[in-house]
């Protein structure tokens, strides 16, 4: 007999015989023991690796001083790494173990590639899912979200990863299959509509910088008010003020309209647009008696010197300030003094159009501050200033009258 076609069951199948059993049942016993040797092997590599290389690994990864190793630990990359120990050791071995002549040697060569493919494209999965992490901590992933493109990688990989399983257990060249798909290519697309979409919207939300993680938008169609989480290939995931999460079709945030808030962020500026509402009975001329007292206001003393000189330097009664115009110059004096308002930007005191509810007086600044608490902080600070000064100027607030209840 040929030494190179001597295998493993041939000599179970000699021992079996030579203990009296007949030689189709020692084929039979002889195959069963061949491939549960095999299993054993693979799978005592396979907790071999798994309980102590693994082990070993882990300890390693938590005492280095790099985080990058333990995204990869994390992800599962080394798990399935060695994972591919075992079964590329039995694909080795499975002709020595079962013989070339194995009538059972086919199947088990199309179930370890399938293995091998199955571990590889887990593998390759964990992978990009451990880049994505990595690049999400890099400084370009907040200009640049990443998570899209990530996510069309791994449908690409499963694409080809079950174009190549349906090819082995065919017997088919890949390209075969791969050639037959143009018919398909219809039905592909209707199948993936969402994915093509969100895929191109996302591209032009990241070409175009009009929405990343971390950005405020809102859009009140899809109930959205709050923080971007991720920008993925399909959805858009918002986390609203009350800590619910909004989920919003990619190509929605290209076909529909939203706000965005990044350029307030940016400008280091938010915006306070607000009224106080001033009862029109109580405007009215300051007299001298008013004047001296306001005069003694440290924010108002320079400005009403001014004002008064000017009165008398051109005998022109029409000139005399009126406590509205006043309390105008003060409020704009306050704010120019507070630290909290840029001075670099819009900073307005105006009176607008009065009607049935008094005459609004708006105040229009910048917060330097863009943290919503502290934004608020600041804006309820200057306003309780400013209904507090509303009776030194002789004012008074509008207030509708309602009916007392008996």
């Amino acid at each position: 007999m040929n030494a190179s076609a001597f295998s493993f069951p041939d000599l179970l199948v000699q021992q079996l015989t030579h203990q009296g059993i007949a030689e189709q049942s020692a084929e039979w016993v002889a195959l069963g023991l061949a491939l549960s040797a095999l299993l054993l092997l693979a799978w005592s590599v396979h907790l071999v690796l798994r309980k102590v290389l693994l082990k070993g690994l882990g300890q390693l990864v938590r005492n280095t001083a790099v985080d990058w190793d333990d995204i990869l630990f994390e992800e599962k990359v080394f798990l399935h790494l060695l994972r591919l120990l075992p079964y590329a050791l039995a694909y080795a071995l499975r002709v020595a173990f079962l013989g070339a002549e194995a009538w059972i040697l086919p199947g088990v060569t199309v179930l370890l590639q399938l293995l091998l493919l199955l571990q590889s494209v887990l593998l390759l999965n964990a992978l990009l899912s451990s880049v994505l992490r990595l690049y999400q901590r890099t400084v370009l992933a907040r200009r640049i979200p990443g998570t899209s493109f990530v996510q069309v990688l791994k449908l690409l990989l499963y694409f080809f990863g079950a174009i190549l399983a349906l090819a082995l257990l065919l017997n088919k060249s890949p390209l075969y299959l791969i050639s037959g798909l143009g018919a398909l290519t219809a039905v592909l697309l209707l199948v993936f509509k969402d994915t093509v979409m969100g895929f191109v919207a996302g591209v032009q939300l990241i070409a175009n910088r009009m929405v990343m993680p971390g950005d405020w938008i809102e859009m009140p169609k899809y109930g959205a008010d709050g923080d971007v989480l991720e920008v993925a290939l399909t959805t858009v995931k918002v986390q609203n003020w009350d800590k619910t999460i909004t989920t919003i079709p990619t190509y929605a945030l290209i076909s529909d309209s939203f706000k965005n808030w990044r350029g307030m962020s940016e400008s280091g500026g938010r915006r306070i647009k607000r009224s106080l509402r001033l009862d029109l009975q109580s405007v009215r001329f300051c007299d001298e008696a008013l004047l001296d007292r306001l005069q003694s206001l440290p924010l108002l003393s320079e400005y009403l010197k001014a004002k008064r000189e000017d009165v008398v330097r051109r005998l022109d009664p029409s000139r005399a300030l009126t406590n509205l115009g006043t309390f105008r110059a003060y409020a704009l004096a306050y704010l120019r003094a507070h630290p909290m308002i840029r001075q670099d930007m819009t900073l307005l005191v105006r009176q607008l159009a009065p009607g049935e509810h008094g005459v609004p007086l708006e105040i229009y600044a910048f917060c330097s501050d863009t943290a919503w608490a502290n934004y608020e902080g600041v804006m309820a600070d200057i306003f309780d200033h400013l209904f507090a000064m509303v009776p030194e100027f002789q004012l008074r607030l509008y207030q509708r009258d309602l009916p007392q209840l008996a």
